[in-house]
């Protein structure tokens, strides 16, 4: 099994990145946080930590090996942690994890299951059902310092860089005055779209609202 791959970010998609590992290109699914921290890596030697998944269905003969990355192990524990809750699978905890994993975790450990239901695909009861199987299992996540993200390597993704950072507070502010996660997504995708990089979050806004 690939437990960590690192190569040359290809592309970043919708759901994920391409990675260039010598001849050889693979595509890695990935939940939205570490895919915004991707969005300005494209070029560049990057790390990500693997899991895997069969998707598909075998009763109709179909099933395609996918690979699942994250910028450290810690958040790759986190993402397993989650996929053990009564009806989130891989696929529907990919979709709920648009938010970084210490918020997440910090909702969990204070029992905010209306904080929990502004995740993509998470109702009340399913908010409910992740607290009462998790909130015992989730303080180290929770407290889980900022420098921990770096994972000590130098090609890992840089989730809590600058950019990073302000992508990070870009989306939030869009999520903040009522777009939806998704919407939020695509308007930091078309600003980013022409390469330009952002020196603060007013200066994301105010292209994503030129743009609009």
């Amino acid at each position: 099994m690939i437990t960590k791959i690192a190569g040359v970010l290809n592309r970043v998609l919708d759901e994920g990145v391409r990675l260039q590992v010598g001849a050889l290109e693979y595509e890695v699914l990935t939940p939205e946080f570490v895919r915004r921290a991707l969005q300005t890596r494209v070029g560049q030697e990057i790390a990500l930590h693997t899991s895997h998944y069969l998707d598909g269905n075998p009763m109709q003969g179909r099933v395609v090996p996918r690979l699942i990355g994250f910028a450290t192990e810690a958040e790759l524990d986190f993402f397993d942690l989650f996929c053990t809750v009564d009806k989130v699978g891989t696929r529907k905890a990919l979709k709920a994890l648009v938010r970084p994993v210490k918020e997440i975790a910090d909702a969990i450990q204070r029992q905010d299951a209306k904080w929990l239901t502004t995740l993509p695909g998470v109702g009340t009861a399913t908010a409910e059902q992740i607290i009462a199987t998790l909130r015992r299992k989730v303080t180290k996540y929770a407290l889980m310092p900022a420098q921990a993200l770096a994972g000590g390597d130098p090609n890992a993704v840089p989730t809590e860089s600058a950019d990073a950072n302000i992508l990070e507070d870009a989306y939030q502010a869009l999520v903040s005055i009522g777009h939806t996660p998704m919407e939020a997504r695509n308007r930091l995708d078309r600003a980013l779209a022409g390469g330009r990089t952002f020196k603060s979050v007013e200066e994301v806004l105010l292209e994503i609202y030129k743009l609009a």
